[in-house]
């Protein structure tokens, strides 16, 4: 039998760890794992027009599966063009192989034509990140790699000069076990009993969710209803917590709104669960109220507060811990009057969206993203560009507990979404993606719509063109400056569309709307609607410091502030029936 060589052994070992796609752009130095993989059924080679683009796919389909995904770069600049991707994949927790392919063996260190050193420069956006310098490393190095991106939740990197990629293997390669889930983590004990002697001591306990709540939906609701407690969420919490949720009071941080703030400084005991909160300002300083986390990721335990109990253990397997050892409780006085401020607050804010936006012109987005929620899929994945997109997902797209949520939400990228949205479309055709997409962040990465039209993928990009950086622009206007740099001049998108071989549509009034998304939606290929939005639509967060208040009396006297909540003043509404009135 014929001896492997490494690029084969490499692409062996990837199938069998189970990833399907290789995302890329080819070169040299990976031209042989490429044909390995041209020459190996289970596994797919995508060409993207930009390694950018093949990180954010990969990310994404490993957020969409839990499984690895894998992407690869050429050497030196083709790999570099990762990082960003990578980045994001890494803070998102997705189990992502990245391939940097590397300049002969024999001339690393030599300033050699495109020489980097990719196992230094990705160390702090993996896990792992080493080199392969002798066929004598595989498949040792590729194994440890795999397990690290798996069990640890992240990237890990591996760098093959193309010479060795093209050895022979010493001897041909056996099976070799694989990790390819992550286990359960359990609290232990003692922590369980101090948790649950905390909760039975206070009199108002709030929850805080974030991502790490997937799964975890019944064991929330359980301990909710136990304890009468309400339930904010981050915006990565919002596609695992929101539905279903008669607790509910919405969502804290920079996007946030209802009565999340309230709830999480009114309390005395505020638990954190699976949430990895950066913003610091929203969560309570004060001694009166005690905080205890729960995370799978140790590391992140205490990081944005002080602490009065810091709990390793997943989310699911703590709450079903736990919930039986507290005691029931019956006052509902905080829970009631968190719903009820919920509702107020949302009830405010709903006068911008109803006053006859359905006649503006330029279109106001918030209009743009309340149609987008009623007529997409009930399964439909959604992914969102950073910027003023996140807030309208974050106040208009329902989560139903079969939708998706996408974005750079913890890395915070411009020009994630279509990217991302080649990656969940892969991994099921059949199912609906909808790229919310910023003109800012399509434009960055334009040339990859070509992916999709190469590809056949049937994804669905809507553009919020209001021709400028709107969220910077925000920023600008908070700190009392001018907007300056923040203008796009841009070109027809749809018509841009089209030109590729796409079906494009360009809307300019609200009456357009709804119908320009139906035919997007039935075409089989992949679309483009580019939606013609009100560039003074901007938003702010739930609390405002004095100085961000001066700002805008500076800079915004004209501005739209306050903007809509879409079904979720339904949502609320329909808790406070469970409100006891006096």
């Amino acid at each position: 039998m014929a001896k492997q060589k490494v690029a084969e052994q490499f692409v062996d070992i990837l199938v069998k760890a189970g990833v399907r796609r290789l995302y890329g752009v080819v070169g040299d130095s990976l031209n042989p794992v490429v044909d390995a993989v041209r020459r190996t059924s289970g596994i797919d080679w995508v060409q993207v027009r930009h390694e950018e683009v093949a990180a954010f796919a990969a990310g994404a389909e490993a957020q969409i599966t839990g499984t690895l995904a894998a992407c690869a770069g050429s050497c030196g600049p083709g790999n570099l063009h990762l990082i960003n991707g990578l980045y994001d994949a890494h803070r998102s927790m997705a189990p992502v192989l990245a391939l940097a392919s590397q300049i002969p063996a024999g001339e690393i260190g030599l300033g050699y034509f495109q020489e980097t050193h990719p196992d230094q420069l990705f160390r702090e956006c993996s896990h792992y990140s080493e080199l392969i310098s002798s066929p004598k490393q595989m498949p040792r190095v590729l194994q440890t790699a795999i397990q690290n991106a798996v069990g640890r939740g992240g990237v890990s990197v591996v760098s093959l000069p193309g010479d060795v990629a093209s050895e022979q293997v010493p001897e041909r390669a056996g099976d070799h076990a694989l990790v390819t889930t992550r286990p359960a983590v359990r609290p232990g004990e003692a922590e369980l009993e101090k948790f649950a002697r905390m909760v039975d001591e206070a009199k108002r306990v709030t929850l805080f969710c974030g991502s790490g709540t997937a799964g975890a939906h019944a064991q929330v609701m359980q301990f909710a209803e136990r304890v009468k407690a309400p339930v904010g969420h981050a915006l990565r919490g919002k596609q695992w917590i929101q539905y279903d949720n008669p607790y509910d009071v919405g969502m804290s941080g920079l996007l946030g709104y209802g009565a999340a703030y309230e709830a999480t400084h009114e309390c005395d005991l505020l638990i954190l669960l699976g949430t990895d909160f950066p913003y610091n300002d929203f969560l309570p300083h004060d001694d009166d109220v005690k905080i205890v986390q729960v995370d799978v990721r140790p590391e992140r335990l205490g990081r944005r507060s002080k602490l009065d109990l810091a709990i390793w253990g997943d989310v699911r397997e703590t709450l079903t811990c736990l919930t039986p050892r507290v005691k029931a409780k019956s006052d509902r006085k905080f829970l009631d009057r968190m719903l009820k401020k919920h509702a107020d607050a949302l009830e405010g804010v709903v006068k911008a969206y109803t006053r006859k936006v359905d006649k503006r012109v330029p279109i106001h987005p918030e209009y743009v993203a309340s149609v987008l929620d009623e007529l997409a899929d009930d399964d439909a994945v959604f992914t969102v560009d950073t910027g003023m997109n996140n807030v309208w997902a974050a106040r208009y797209i329902t989560p139903n507990g079969r939708r998706g949520i996408i974005g750079s939400f913890t890395h915070g990228s411009m020009a994630n979404a279509m990217p991302q949205a080649i990656g969940a479309q892969f991994t099921d055709r059949g199912r609906q993606v909808i790229a919310m997409s910023g003109d800012g962040g399509f434009s960055m990465l334009m040339g990859d719509f070509l992916t999709l039209v190469q590809y056949d993928l049937p994804v669905k990009v809507v553009v919020f063109n209001n021709s400028s950086l709107g969220m910077v622009e925000l920023e600008m206007l908070v700190d009392g400056l001018p907007s300056f740099g923040t203008a796009n001049k841009n070109p027809d998108f749809a018509a841009v569309a089209r030109a590729c071989g796409a079906y494009g549509v360009r809307v300019e009034k609200p009456k357009h709307l709804a119908g320009a998304l139906k035919d997007a939606f039935k075409h089989k290929g992949p679309a483009l609607v580019d939606v013609v939005t009100d560039p003074n639509a901007l938003s702010i967060p739930p609390k405002i410091r004095a100085g961000m208040v001066s700002g805008f009396a500076l800079s915004a006297s004209k501005i739209v502030l306050d903007g809509g909540v879409g079904r979720m003043l339904q949502m609320a509404r329909s808790n406070l029936r469970n409100v006891p009135r006096p």
